[in-house]
């Protein structure tokens, strides 16, 4: 295993603390508006973590992640963002029409927030235009559980734009993600 290196990627280390300190901030100064802005910012940087992944992958040698098959792409995705910061990492397929990518320790998350929602808006916005890249189209990511509003885990929902869309107006009806979900099988 090679060691990751920040020097050579388009990323700098944020540490936890400011991340957080500046949801907090965004949160008392521009309301729900917060979450756009972090979703904008995210989603910016999911080409810079795409090229660190695929610089992490060649340094361990590995394909680029988008010539991996599935099970290596799940393998070395959990091993980058553990090794880069974020936190432990599962993929998991819900049925046909998601992947589930949970975190039992996710960075964004603030466990002193208890904010009434999922809110790792930054992630949301990152996740969507990194697996966008990794799928060579567009994806979705919806956070449906959230150690900030206190769930065990960052739980988000990787999935087509339409799928999301779905989930999130069932959501906004009161019926659960994974019942959601069922709905499309």
């Amino acid at each position: 295993m090679s060691p990751f290196t920040l020097g050579a990627t388009a990323l700098s280390a944020f540490p936890r603390a400011s991340l957080t300190t500046l949801r907090t901030s965004l949160v008392r100064d521009l309301g729900d508006g917060f979450a756009t802005v972090l979703q904008e910012a995210g989603y910016a940087g999911g080409e810079s973590v795409l090229a660190a992944m695929r610089g992490w992958c060649a340094a361990n040698g590995l394909g680029a992640p988008e010539t991996l098959s599935y099970a290596q792409f799940q393998q070395a995705a959990a091993r980058f963002f553990a090794e880069t910061g974020w936190g432990a990492v599962t993929l998991e397929p819900l049925g046909d029409a998601a992947v589930a990518f949970d975190s039992p320790d996710w960075a964004e998350a603030d466990l002193t927030s208890t904010m009434p929602y999922p809110s790792c808006y930054y992630t949301a916005g990152m996740l969507a235009d990194l697996f966008g890249r990794v799928a060579d189209g567009q994806i979705g990511c919806l956070e449906v559980e959230c150690r900030s509003s206190g769930a065990a885990r960052c739980r988000f929902l990787l999935a087509s734009p339409q799928v999301i869309a779905h989930v999130y107006q069932r959501l906004t009806e009161g019926v659960g993600y994974a019942d959601a979900l069922r709905e499309l099988a």
